[in-house]
């Protein structure tokens, strides 16, 4: 199975991007983290865009906030499918960076998630996954399989609560 890479500009994204991990961590799939910037290390993060494929890494989720455009960085220098976590910085709720994330040229597309949705990064990275891996496809159904008996309990849950008023 190929791994996911997890890249973040600042370690002060890590409390965001911890969702993801858990995620890919519940579904079995093999990551790495990593913290590049696209402005303060570009060679870097070019260089580890580059090799990507070669080093076992299928998709690629970016995240980076204050209109940092570490997502197009990376996938301008590979052809892996790049998802792009915009992060609520100290500034513009996040707008920033999710108009930077979302903004890319034709040809050079970042699929972008909501601002700080780390948790759907890593869900849509294990769907892309998933295409070539059945086990994961199947991980996957019983997955949604469980977030629908978990509404429906809910849902009995509060008639319950308005049976008693």
């Amino acid at each position: 199975m190929k791994k996911v890479a997890i890249v973040m500009g600042s370690d002060s994204d890590f409390p965001i991007v911890s969702k993801a991990i858990k995620q890919l961590k519940d579904f079995g799939v093999l990551f790495e983290v990593r913290v590049m910037s696209a402005h303060r290390t570009p060679d870097e993060a070019s260089d580890f865009a580059k090799s990507a494929i070669q080093n076992g890494f299928g998709v690629i989720i970016a995240a980076a906030g204050m209109a940092a455009h570490l997502g197009g960085v990376l996938a301008a220098n590979t052809t892996l499918p790049v998802i792009g976590i915009p992060c609520k910085g100290p500034c513009f709720d996040g707008m920033d960076a999710l108009l930077a994330t979302v903004m890319m040229p034709t040809g050079i597309p970042v699929a972008t998630v909501a601002v700080n949705g780390a948790a759907n990064a890593a869900i849509l990275a294990v769907q892309m996954l998933a295409l070539s891996d059945e086990g994961l496809a199947q991980k996957l159904v019983e997955n949604r399989q469980k977030m629908a008996q978990t509404v429906i309990a809910k849902d009995k849950d509060i008639q319950s609560k308005v049976d008693e008023i």
